[in-house]
């Protein structure tokens, strides 16, 4: 479970913003699920997805997500994530491809987590935010993501990971706005996912 707790340049815990809102979220709880409903909430309804509300810039570490309040789906999972590990809960990245329009090509990857809950093993969540269509919640055992597959193409990868993908990383740092991003989504073939 080391792995699913470490810090890292990305998953960035340790920074003083991150613990401090760990704490203030983590207050009052006596339960790793109370904490890990309470931390996912407050992504989901507190981080604006980059897309849906058209702002800048694109965000990639926990700690820029934290600093802008905003971020793609993948950026929030990191935040969601260094929540998660500030408060010593096992957390990781999951992945789905879906059509990005849901009417076929093209594809995207859509990033999201799974945590570790003693009474349930790993839960999955997805924090990107919930609008029209969209209604992700936290109801262990029971998933609730924000999308479901819907397209011979798409891919529901049930793996966790304990860093997010090389190529998620790359695509966040690569674009400095929203919209640039949107045009160049992250993807992956159907078969990269041996899951």
């Amino acid at each position: 479970m080391q792995q699913y707790l470490a810090a890292t340049k990305i998953i960035d815990w340790q920074q003083p913003k991150i613990q401090e809102l760990a704490t203030q979220l983590a207050q009052g709880k006596d339960s790793k699920e109370e904490i890990a409903k309470t931390c996912f909430e407050w992504v989901r309804d507190n981080i604006k997805h980059s897309s849906d509300y058209q702002m800048n810039p694109v965000t990639c570490s926990a700690s820029e997500v934290l600093k802008y309040r905003t971020g793609y789906c993948f950026a929030k999972s990191h935040l969601l994530a260094a929540l998660f590990r500030a408060s010593g809960i096992p957390a990781g990245f999951c992945y789905q491809r879906l059509s990005v329009f849901d009417d076929g090509v093209p594809y995207s990857l859509h990033g999201f987590n799974a945590v570790y809950l003693p009474q349930y093993g790993w839960y999955r969540l997805d924090a990107r935010g919930n609008k029209l269509g969209v209604d992700a919640q936290f109801m262990p055992p029971q998933e609730k993501l924000a999308y479901g597959i819907n397209f011979p193409e798409e891919v529901d990868c049930k793996k966790v990971f304990a860093e997010p993908l090389d190529l998620v990383i790359t695509a966040l740092q690569k674009h400095d706005n929203w919209n640039s991003l949107l045009k160049e989504l992250p993807d992956v073939e159907k078969s990269f996912f041996n899951c």
